[in-house]
């Protein structure tokens, strides 16, 4: 007998609590392999939903934990460890365990429960090997409470605080080369302009592909929500529940500072210059530590911060420091409470905490309401300074000044125009004639300008009384791409006005043909939509704007500029395909070979054609493609990643798709089940209730009890 092997009696009780709880937990796996997490109690909710999260793509889930930790150099070496410094400034376990034991009862159960069901997943599964998390406890859910890709943190800029903290000079890191502007989709329509009289909700967020899980969470606590769920995190981040729905954009608040400091040494101590004194630089070490060849390692550093934050790095001689919102436990509160919401006052008395710093809202609801909430964490300036730039942080009058209250915020109800959206940009044109005006706010309020995808918006949702769940589909997927509005007739306009002896003209007479019949509109079979896109890439390149800027100004290019943009996308064109008369689905393509978070692509794979493009060229349909090392045709990366229409009537009705599939296995048939409906905007039905989901289970069991085939 082995004495070692023989499990200790915390962990027996341990193992004995998990299976206790698991056995209050029911997980309906659908015919699309989407959990359902029925429980008796929120934290059996809860406690379910990782657990499926964690069968779906543990991978993943352990990822977003080590990013938001600042733990990834334990797993993937020193390349990352300026970038889990970058974190770790923000992010202190001992500060987060603080947190959690001050937080309210209810929300420790849903953070005990999270521990637990990750955990117990783990135990079930042995033969999952984290890569660095091999015990998840409650208090880290505080370190991942908001739900955004990316995040305030991500502001700071890796190379120069490289630079600072490593002693390197290094240049910032170039932007890629061919960036997709990032961007996501909400719609809200008031019952006035439906035919059914209810009001209708598009969820579209624009994220990297299989960033988000799918499912639903129920309680007989009042909770009953589906969504879209950032791995790891224990709510549904945009979803809807019977009576309201809420989808979230990327918001263009200014929500995050810099102060340039006077600092100076004295007896080995370093002070800051602040109104008529100084303050002593707090200093705090932080170990990164990081796998080697050989083991680990790890590097050591001293952090400075003032007041106002971390330094980040220096600046003409100046420190630069960084503030931004860190309310870990009003975050999770309002990320978790407004899924539970009923109504609009209980939805607007959540935002009322006033922790949600990068996200405007679309919000509709059963009783007919529709409305905007842009994000609801806006620190209060002084409107003398520039806060675009890096501020002075010894003058007291630059600091925050307390946090505009929801109301005193761009927020609408109900407008008279029977819609709103966003998407992305600013919210003065996001109800047409109801709009909010820009004059009646601050201008750190918003710093982003209109797009060409408000363009498209605007022009579907107009003067439009008759949609219905499926007409939401297609406005979704409308293949319209208005930044080609004015550009192109100006190319066009420019060869017309070449000499006929002009070898220029007869080289690109072929060219300008299609693109003179051409509708303005992408599709797998369009010629000109490929000859277009390559075209205004090329413009892109020379300098020019690859998007519009101010009230949707078109880019002016000369002429010459143009006509050569034309002639180079062509030669780029046929020097990829063979042709430049080459069909936009031979050159846009999806494709998944592993479940890997970083994909590789292989033009002799399998791969399917996809007609939505860039979102900077208008399309509402998103798809960010590109060539990859080895490859001449574009796979797309981010985009529509889920997109889900809503109806608010007596029962709530929805549709929706994710990216490729639910699970992160290859070897599941939901890997790439969804892939046909997700190209061509064929939504399947969304089963809600639990009747909906006779004859669509593919299986029923509790935690612990069935692998995941």
């Amino acid at each position: 007998m082995f004495l070692g092997l023989v499990p200790c009696r915390a962990e027996t009780t341990q193992g004995a609590r998990w299976a206790h709880e698991a056995s209050h937990v029911t997980i309906v796996r659908d015919d699309w392999g989407i959990a359902h997490v029925y429980g008796e109690t929120d934290a059996d909710a809860v406690f379910g939903m990782i657990y499926a999260q964690a069968e779906d793509d543990f991978n993943r889930v352990e990822t977003n934990y080590l990013n938001a930790m600042g733990r990834l150099a334990e797993a993937e070496g020193e390349d990352k460890v300026y970038q889990d410094l970058r974190m770790k400034l923000f992010v202190d376990p001992e500060v987060l365990r603080k947190h959690y034991a001050a937080s309210p009862e209810w929300l420790k159960k849903l953070m005990n429960a999270f521990a637990d069901g990750a955990n117990y997943y783990l135990a079930k599964h042995p033969q999952v090997k984290p890569r660095v998390i091999k015990h998840f406890e409650p208090w880290m859910a505080l370190s991942f409470s908001e739900g955004s890709i990316g995040g305030d943190f991500e502001r700071v800029d890796l190379a120069k605080l490289e630079a600072f903290y490593g002693g390197k000079v290094i240049a910032s890191l170039p932007e890629p080369a061919d960036p997709e502007p990032g961007g996501s989709n909400g719609i809200a329509i008031a019952p006035s302009n439906t035919v059914q009289h209810h009001a209708l909700l598009l969820i579209n967020p624009h994220t990297s592909f299989f960033f988000r899980s799918e499912l639903q969470m129920v309680s007989q606590q009042g909770l009953d929500a589906y969504g879209a769920v950032t791995w790891g995190q224990f709510f549904i981040y945009q979803g809807f529940n019977p009576r309201l729905g809420w989808m979230h954009t990327s918001s263009g608040v200014d929500a995050v500072d810099e102060y340039l400091e006077m600092v100076s040494s004295k007896d080995g101590h370093y002070f800051y210059k602040y109104g008529d004194g100084e303050r002593p630089v707090i200093e705090k070490q932080i170990t990164v530590p990081y796998i080697t060849p050989q083991g680990m390692a790890e590097k050591k550093f001293t952090a400075y911060y003032t007041h106002h934050g971390p330094v980040i790095r220096d600046q003409d001689g100046k420190w630069v420091t960084i503030r931004l919102m860190q309310e870990p436990v009003k975050a999770l509160m309002q990320s978790y409470s407004r899924t539970k919401a009923k109504t609009y006052q209980e939805y607007l008395q959540t935002m009322q905490l006033q922790a949600n710093s990068s996200n405007n809202t679309v919000y509709a609801d059963a009783d007919g309401h529709i409305a905007y909430f842009h994000g609801n964490f806006i620190p209060r300036r002084d409107p003398r300074f520039d806060f675009t730039k890096p501020v002075d942080g010894s003058d007291p009058a630059t600091d925050w000044q307390g946090l505009l209250t929801v109301e005193q915020s761009p927020h609408l109800l109900d407008p008279q125009s029977g819609y709103l959206f966003n998407v992305n940009d600013s919210p003065w044109n996001g109800a047409g004639e109801s709009s909010l005006h820009k004059q009646d706010y601050p201008a750190y309020v918003e710093s982003g300008s209109e797009s060409a995808r408000g363009l498209h918006a605007l022009r579907l949702l107009q003067g439009r009384k008759d949609f219905t769940l499926d007409s939401l589909v297609t406005a979704a997927y409308d293949s319209y791409l208005p930044w080609f509005i004015k550009p192109l007739p100006r190319l066009i306009h420019a060869w017309e006005n070449l000499p006929a002896s002009s070898e220029t003209k007869v080289a690109l007479a072929s060219q300008i043909g299609v693109l003179q019949q051409w509708d303005l509109r992408w599709g797998v079979n369009s010629v000109a939509t490929s000859l277009a896109i390559f075209w205004g890439k090329e413009i892109a390149k020379g300098g020019q704007p690859a998007g519009y800027e101010g009230e949707f100004a078109a880019p002016v290019v000369p002429n010459d500029v143009a006509l050569k943009a034309l002639a180079t996308a062509s030669d780029k064109l046929t020097a990829d395909f063979g042709t430049w008369q080459v069909p936009w689905g031979e050159i846009n393509r999806y494709q998944r070979l592993t479940g890997d978070i970083v994909q590789r692509f292989d033009d002799a794979r399998p791969s399917i054609p996809v007609g939505f493009a860039y979102s900077s060229w208008g399309s509402l349909a998103a798809f960010g493609a590109m060539p990859y090392p080895g490859t001449k045709k574009w796979y797309g990366t981010k985009g529509n990643s889920f997109v889900a229409v809503v109806e608010f009537g007596d029962k709530v009705r929805a549709r929706a798709v994710t990216a490729g599939g639910e699970s992160g296995h290859p070897a599941s048939r939901h890997f790439s089940d969804q892939v046909e409906r997700y190209r061509t905007g064929n939504l399947r039905e969304v089963y809600f209730y639990r009747d909906q989901l006779k004859g669509h289970t593919e299986r029923e069991y509790h935690p612990g009890t069935l692998p995941v085939p």
